[in-house]
């Protein structure tokens, strides 16, 4: 516990006023281009190449930004790298409010139809993401609570990239491999010794899960 006060007041670096108010609106404006380019994609995606849309080729982008994945990565990153945990709540519900904001105004206006049911889901996803933000900031910390937390992380984002059972195991996506890379390398501890415990205790707690819950998000 002490370790983990120590990784809380080290993480901890004084930024101006000016720089937050600056992230905010970066990560409100990034959330704003995603939403609108999503949408964009799944309202035009017959005038995209074919390589952008094919459901088995490698890039299957249309449907890849319609999955939890890449958007819990994207706020996995803006909450680690933030100030402090309040800074990572802030930038990551803007980012959100960004990106569901203009994806629905997108589909009600300029697509002319607004999926309710997938809107609630999003909208309560939106919600709920300053805490989730909160509690993902600490994993930034070198004790052993940060690195069970990465490994909490890490499992979900592995049950949101892969789909497996007793005799089966797959990628929903090449992309979604690459997400699921990406959150290693920023969940990474400070030795390949920690790396390997962490990455062997979230697939063990991603097993769990399944076993519990058998959903994956997307």
């Amino acid at each position: 516990m002490i370790n983990f006060l120590n990784d809380i007041r080290n993480a901890k670096k004084p930024i101006s006023n000016n720089r937050k108010i600056i992230n905010t609106i970066a990560v409100l404006f990034l959330g704003i281009a995603l939403g609108t380019f999503s949408k964009f994609l799944d309202f035009r995606q017959v005038e995209l190449p074919s390589v952008l849309m094919a459901i088995d080729g490698a890039l299957d982008v249309h449907n890849f930004l319609g999955r939890f994945a890449i958007w819990v990565l994207i706020a996995l990153c803006i909450s680690i790298y933030s100030n402090s945990a309040i800074r990572a709540s802030i930038n990551v519900f803007a980012f959100f409010i960004g990106m569901v904001a203009s994806y629905y105004l997108y589909s009600n206006y300029i697509a002319g139809f607004f999926p309710r049911s997938y809107a609630v889901i999003w909208f309560g996803f939106t919600a709920v993401s300053p805490l989730l933000a909160f509690v993902c900031w600490y994993a930034r910390g070198k004790s052993k609570l940060a690195l069970i937390l990465s490994a909490l992380i890490l499992a979900v984002l592995f049950n949101m990239c892969f789909i497996y059972g007793c005799w089966y195991f797959n990628a929903k996506s090449v992309l979604e491999v690459i997400v699921f890379i990406i959150g290693l390398i920023v969940l990474r501890r400070d030795t390949l010794r920690s790396s390997a415990l962490m990455g062997t205790i979230s697939i063990v707690l991603a097993f769990l899960f399944n076993i519990v819950i058998p959903f994956h998000w997307g």
